[in-house]
């Protein structure tokens, strides 16, 4: 017992390794094969087969699209009146503060005004330098008053010419000369042969006198018989005047009697009195265009020279001061900046709104005429409002929407740029629903919806990242461009903004983006 025991020695050997042997000569090489080539070959295929059947799809071509999260409201249904939400904001004039411009260019000599005061249609605000101004007008009315004597001037000319016109009594005194001297010259022409028979006696008696005395001999003197000779060749002389002035008498008859005729059809047409009372009218309304011409210019002096008093154009409460005195205003200046000729800023204390950023997730909570109830630390009561309109101004920092809210009767302690707290009410409930009823109400942008066969339908990312067509029921629109969907979505569904033509059902997406309007239309 004091020696090892060897375990070996009860071991029994049931295998007969005779015939053993030559059979594990036999299969050697074939389980070898087995077990390092087959069986590895194998896991590695199928290895393979499952990788690529995971991850095949994914090496397809992917299309990436921008898509649109549904806007869900969950809330129990509310009683009028009841608070939705709550969302911050600030006050502002309504709709726009009111610039006061001076209509002039100048420099601002006074401001007249403090920002907060309480201003009447009317009040001055500031002074413009008006020394040139008043100047202009002097100068203006001074050319008015020329302008006026040269009018008048030009009227007493028409009041003549109309007078000479009516009544030619100048021509009517040159007919009459020109009648008195053809009479008179008829009357010498008549009288010639008369004149020519009294010539021919005289001249008869001239030479009978003329032979008496030479007969006579001595027992006339000689001064007498010169003066018989004398008489006797003034007869002569005196008859052949008188039988050579009957031809010029009678073309003067003739001239007379046509000067007579041409100044009565003179009298008759009055060419030269119509003329001068053409130009005459002509030269008052010249002279009446430029008295006017005139007149105008001194009104748009003197209206310059009101427009160096700046008044306010209606009753309110002063907002902000943009110019002091010393700046240079530009008046209506059409090459000036933007508010160049601003004076002051003002607001009517009884037009207020709020610009309240509401949060993405209320919006479709958000209606026109909705009440709202508007706090803020300057008034002690909460202030009456109602919804004007949401604006299509998102904020991607804070998610959130600009709303308009109107502000009733607004305290005179609220001021523009205060903040306040703004709660929207629940508005009247179009249909009478459980009060413990849970709401869940889907809205999408309304341009997302395609109509095919008077249906609605919208592309959306299935979980498969697929694209898929789905019908949709669609219910009432709202003011902000976003349409309920009754039936067809749920909030977990992504609806593609922007498909195309060649979108195909079932073909492979990827989400590039989310669009962050919010179905706000660009139109």
């Amino acid at each position: 017992m004091s020696g090892k025991l060897d375990l070996k020695q009860l071991s029994v050997d049931r295998v007969d390794r005779s015939a053993a042997r030559p059979a594990m000569r036999t299969n050697g090489p074939t389980r070898r094969w087995f077990s390092r080539i087959a069986l590895p070959g194998a896991v590695l295929i199928g290895f393979l087969l499952l990788v690529g059947a995971a991850a095949g799809h994914r090496l397809l071509p992917v299309r990436g699209v921008t898509v649109t999260p549904v806007l869900v409201k969950r809330a129990a249904a509310q009683r009028e009146g009841q608070p939705l939400f709550q969302a911050p904001g600030w006050i502002e004039p309504r709709p726009t503060p009111i610039n006061v411009p001076a209509l002039a260019a100048g420099i601002m000599e006074d401001l007249h005004v403090v920002e907060g005061q309480t201003v009447q249609a009317g009040m001055l605000i500031a002074k413009l330098i008006s020394i040139d101004a008043e100047l202009a007008v002097r100068r203006a009315r001074s050319t008015l008053q020329l302008r006026e004597a040269e009018y008048q001037s030009a009227l007493s000319e028409q009041i003549a010419a109309e007078t000479r016109l009516r009544k030619p009594v100048h021509l009517q005194v040159v007919v009459a000369d020109a009648e008195s001297e053809l009479a008179a010259a008829q009357v010498q022409l008549a009288q010639i042969p008369h004149l020519i028979v009294a010539g021919e006696a005289d001249l008869e008696f001239a030479r009978a006198n003329v032979q008496a005395k030479r007969a006579a001999g001595d027992g006339v003197s000689a001064i007498v018989k010169q003066q018989a000779e004398a008489d006797l060749k003034n007869a002569e002389a005196k008859l052949s005047e008188l039988r050579n002035s009957e031809p010029s008498l009678r073309s003067r008859v003739d001239a007379l009697e046509r000067k007579v005729a041409g100044l009565q059809e003179q009298l008759e047409l009055l060419i030269e009195e119509t003329r001068q009372l053409a130009e005459a009218q002509a030269n008052v309304a010249t002279a009446a265009a430029m008295r006017d011409e005139a007149r105008v210019r001194l009104e748009e002096a003197e209206l310059r020279l009101s427009r160096m008093r700046i008044t306010a154009p209606r009753d309110g409460r002063i907002l902000r001061l943009v110019a002091s005195p010393g700046d240079r205003v530009m008046g209506m200046d059409t090459t000036a900046e933007h508010r160049s000729s601003t004076i002051v800023q003002m607001y009517d204390p009884s037009h207020l709104q709020v610009r309240v950023d509401v949060r993405l997730e209320d919006v479709p909570m958000v209606t026109s005429g909705q009440r709202v109830k508007v706090e803020t630390a300057a008034s002690a009561e909460p202030i009456d409002g109602y919804v004007l309109q949401a604006t299509s101004t998102a904020n991607i920092q804070k998610n959130t929407l600009e709303v308009k809210v109107a502000l009733v009767e607004p305290p005179g302690s609220v001021t523009p740029e205060m903040l306040v707290t703004s709660t929207f009410l629940a508005p009247p409930a179009k249909t009478e629903e459980p009060a413990s009823e849970s709401l869940q109400r889907i809205f999408i942008p309304r341009q997302h919806v395609q109509t095919e066969s008077g249906s609605s339908q919208v592309w959306i990312v299935n979980p498969n990242e697929r694209a898929e067509k789905v019908a949709i029921q669609t219910g009432a629109a709202t003011n902000e461009g976003l349409i309920e969907v009754v039936s067809g979505l749920d909030p977990t569904h992504k609806v593609i903004s922007d498909p195309s033509g060649d979108l195909s059902p079932g073909q492979r997406v990827r989400i590039a983006g989310e669009d962050q309007r919010f179905g706000w239309s660009d139109n």
